[in-house]
């Protein structure tokens, strides 16, 4: 991986992480499908009473020896849901921050190192690589979930376009700086066929 491709990389993360800041804080795609909860204390206290770790809970519980149709009898007649709870968080923006760019580094350095393996020429052809790597990232969690446990349409179609989105902004940047083929790239000189030997001599 040369210098320009990493440089290529790391400047395409800066564009995804300024369009993802843009996406959250001035766009209303980051809040879109979440919800607050309205006279939430009463929730609060059962769940400091319930729960007492860290970590993922589905609702209503799957009793043993239950089956699936039963189980879906159940959720089909009640409420349920999937819960990240947490006791007390020690929560920093800042680490969340640079967490984020981080895992944002990694992809574009992958997206760009793959690019730069290919032949392909074009600007639009570029930016149509990056386009393609950003449906298959948008899709392989966000659509899983949403299938699985019940993740709001809104939410998911909207984490899908900003992750799809992201990937076109860091393509823009590759294909500017012409990732993908040779900068001085130009065609190999046509082998030239040499005279039969037999031929040379019956010249003379």
């Amino acid at each position: 991986m040369n210098k320009r491709v990493v440089l290529a990389g790391v400047l395409g993360a800066v564009a995804i992480f300024l369009w993802t800041f843009l996406a959250h804080m001035a766009l209303p795609l980051g809040e879109a499908g979440v919800r607050q909860i309205d006279n939430e204390q009463p929730l609060l206290s059962a769940m400091q009473s319930t729960l007492s770790e860290h970590g993922i809970y589905l609702f209503p519980k799957m009793a043993p020896g239950m089956d699936q149709q039963q189980y879906g009898q159940k959720i089909a007649s009640g409420p349920s849901g999937m819960l990240i709870y947490f006791p007390k968080r020690d929560f920093s923006f800042g680490s969340a921050l640079a967490i984020e760019f981080l895992t944002e580094l990694l992809q574009t350095l992958v997206a760009v190192w793959l690019l730069s393996l290919t032949r392909i020429g074009t600007f639009g052809g570029r930016v149509g690589f990056f386009a393609l790597l950003g449906l298959i990232a948008a899709v392989a969690t966000n659509a899983s979930y949403a299938n699985w446990y019940g993740y709001p349409l809104l939410y998911t179609s909207s984490y899908m376009l900003t992750t799809w989105v992201g990937y076109l902004c860091a393509g823009l940047v590759a294909a500017a700086m012409k990732i993908g083929a040779p900068v001085n790239a130009s065609p190999a000189p046509a082998p030239t066929q040499s005279r039969p030997a037999t031929a040379a001599a019956g010249s003379h």
